[in-house]
């Protein structure tokens, strides 16, 4: 077992205590994938409180040396995270090719993905859906949930919202598979093209329900994407709400310096 590593320094404790983990992670002692010593293990090496460690762990995960799965301890960081790049990933092509957003990015990754359909119906829009997508709060509206994974660990939960004048005589919609290039290729298919995306972003902590949804520590933070699809109509055709754990995915935007 690694020695405690830490001596006298004007660092507080618990970022010695991350400096040193970390030496042991980059130099192997810790292997990726391999789990973390416990809370008890660490308060016993370096002669500390349990609060001290909390602190030590949560900087390894700030600088994503690490990931914390609720009920399953800490981890060395066997992967990279997904890299979003937003001028990419709803490219036409990806439709055309039978690929969504989610499953081109997380194999271009290396990870393996999977999703899980929650629910899939009719329900009245939430207000600033309904404000998004130019309806009255409370208008009957589709909506699909669902919680993607990879390599089985559960990085985001998503819902689109889509009003039902659009959806209502398209059955694949109403589908847990909606079929090859997903949802925005159905819509393409019944006349809806897609001209632009918009996007609000925003970091928070995770609430409760999100922390046991994506088996998160309790407090982590998650990225809260909300986004519209627009027709080369102009119109609004469906508004997604994600919740992605924070420390698997990297959010790369390119957009134009001209006018």
């Amino acid at each position: 077992m690694a020695s405690n590593g830490t001596g006298s320094s004007g660092k507080p404790k618990y970022l010695q205590i991350a400096d040193d983990l970390s030496e042991q992670i980059r130099a192997g002692v810790l292997a990726p994938g391999s789990a973390v010593p416990s809370e008890t293990e660490l308060m016993s090496r370096y002669g500390v409180a349990s609060g001290t460690v909390r602190k030590a762990i949560a900087e390894l995960r700030t600088t994503q040396l690490i990931e914390t799965h609720h009920g399953r301890g800490s981890f060395v960081r066997s992967r990279p995270p997904v890299q979003r790049k937003s001028s990419d990933r709803f490219r036409r092509a990806h439709r055309k090719a039978g690929k969504a957003a989610y499953l081109a990015e997380a194999e271009q990754s290396g990870g393996k993905p999977s999703v899980a359909v929650l629910f899939i119906g009719p329900t009245e829009a939430p207000a600033e859906i309904a404000d998004r997508l130019g309806v009255g709060p409370g208008a009957k509206v589709l909506a699909r949930r669902r919680r993607y994974f990879r390599d089985g660990v559960p990085t985001e939960e998503a819902t689109s919202y889509l009003p039902w004048e659009v959806v209502k005589d398209v059955p694949e919609m109403f589908q847990e598979n909606p079929g090859g290039g997903g949802i925005y290729a159905r819509l393409e298919e019944h006349g809806h093209m897609l001209a632009e995306f918009n996007e609000t972003v925003r970091a928070r902590l995770a609430s409760k329900a999100e922390t046991a949804a994506l088996a998160l520590s309790p407090g982590a933070p998650v990225i809260h994407l909300v986004r519209s699809a627009v027709s080369d109509e102009g119109k609004v055709v469906e508004v997604c709400d994600t919740v992605m754990a924070a420390d698997q995915f990297v959010l790369d935007y390119r957009f134009p310096a001209q006018d």
